[in-house]
């Protein structure tokens, strides 16, 4: 089987960012986005609201019909209002605002999180990608020598031997170009599973890189923003309940007509009432204890967070130097390498150099240039990482 039935058109993503955006559609978070701001709006306006819960309306009739019969009859209509606790109804809005916000950054660092994934599936794609590239390249000028071997062996100029091992360096080649090839569909199966198997477009040109971020582009990290927002939920949720001590009181308005008799004419009296309820004591205790709580965990891991992202920045930062430099030595030596294989290439053709020494020499400058497309991807994959760690999305 030749090689050519390994490499296969494998249509490409366009773009990281293509990648993301098609990714992210197919998130929950995404999906039910709508439906949560939509909850978080209905919040607020509860919060925003005249009386904590609607109003109740109560209807009750009595009579002695069904015992003496006397004609007595009553009948009681009542409405009864729930009434804010001093200050819920401020605790209850702050609550509302803040878990609108917490909702937003809550969004972004799952966006942030699906980046990362998206990231680093994209980066191995690309580098399965260049092996295969290179491992074809490797492929066809193993043929090129071995078809130059054979013609030289036909006329007599080289042994037998000299045409078997060119043609086990193709053999090799091909084994190669199979083994990348594999390697890259697994590689894009990873990119069409994060996209659900979206059709992507066949690339013309290699993918973009993703631009290198300046200082004035970092805006807050929503890791950290997340985390600030969880904080303040659980303070305001914390305040709220330290005003909810005990249930809400009730404005009871209620109007009654009856009589005690058939004799008798209906009278109508109106009663006006409130009901106070009495502490909750241990549960109200539990959830201002457990709000302040949720509040001290979410302030302790934003430290721990903040200090982590910086110790990630630097390192992303310290490993963008490292490949940009490393991409300069590649490059030196492919180019040196290339040159030998040109010299080599001639003195094989004149009969100077055998052939071991030409194979070896077209190995060191297929390394070389291998290593060069690697290093170009490692610092474009570093610079992405560098992006990640400031908390950019892929563009």
């Amino acid at each position: 089987m030749g090689a050519g039935a390994y490499a296969q058109a494998t249509p490409a993503p366009a773009s990281l960012k293509d990648v993301y955006e098609t990714a992210w559609a197919r998130q929950p978070e995404a999906q039910a986005l709508a439906a949560r701001r939509d909850a978080v709006q209905a919040q607020q306006r509860g919060a925003g609201a005249w009386t904590p819960e609607p109003p109740a309306l109560a209807v009750a009739a009595k009579s002695d019909r069904f015992t003496r019969n006397d004609g007595a009859r009553e009948l009681e209509a009542a409405i009864a209002i729930p009434l804010w606790l001093p200050g819920e109804r401020r605790s209850s809005g702050a609550l509302a605002d803040s878990e609108a916000a917490a909702l937003e950054s809550r969004v972004e660092a799952a966006r942030l999180r699906l980046a990362a994934t998206v990231r680093e599936a994209w980066w191995n794609w690309q580098r399965a990608r260049i092996d295969a590239e290179m491992a074809r390249g490797q492929w066809d000028n193993a043929r090129r020598i071995a078809a130059d071997v054979a013609r030289r062996a036909q006329a007599g100029d080289l042994a037998r031997a000299d045409r078997h091992q060119a043609d086990g360096a193709v053999a090799a080649a091909e084994a190669a170009v199979a083994q990348a090839e594999a390697a890259t569909t697994a590689a894009l199966q990873q990119l069409k599973a994060l996209t659900g198997g979206a059709a992507f477009t066949a690339l013309a040109a290699p993918a973009p890189d993703e631009p290198e971020p300046a200082s004035a582009d970092a805006p807050p990290h929503p890791a950290l923003t997340e985390l600030q927002d969880r904080a303040a939920v659980a303070e305001r949720a914390a305040a709220l309940a330290a005003t909810q001590s005990r249930a809400n009181p009730e404005l009871t308005l209620s109007t009654t007509r009856e009589r005690g008799s058939f004799d008798e004419r209906y009278g109508r009296t109106v009663t006006l009432g409130i009901r106070i309820p009495l502490g909750t004591g241990p549960r109200h205790d539990s959830r201002v204890a457990a709000a302040r709580a949720d509040a001290m965990e979410a302030q302790a891991q934003l430290a721990l967070d903040r200090a982590r992202l910086q110790s990630e920045g630097e390192a992303a930062v310290a490993r963008v130097h490292a490949a940009r430099a490393q991409l300069a030595a590649a490059e030196r030596r492919a180019a040196l390498a290339r040159e030998t294989r040109g010299f080599f290439d001639k003195s094989f053709r004149l009969g100077e150099t055998d052939l071991p020494t030409r194979l070896r020499i077209e190995n060191e400058a297929f390394d070389a240039e291998r290593q060069a497309a690697r290093s170009r991807i490692e610092l474009a994959a570093a610079i992405s990482t560098w992006r990640q760690a400031l908390g950019l999305l892929p563009q």
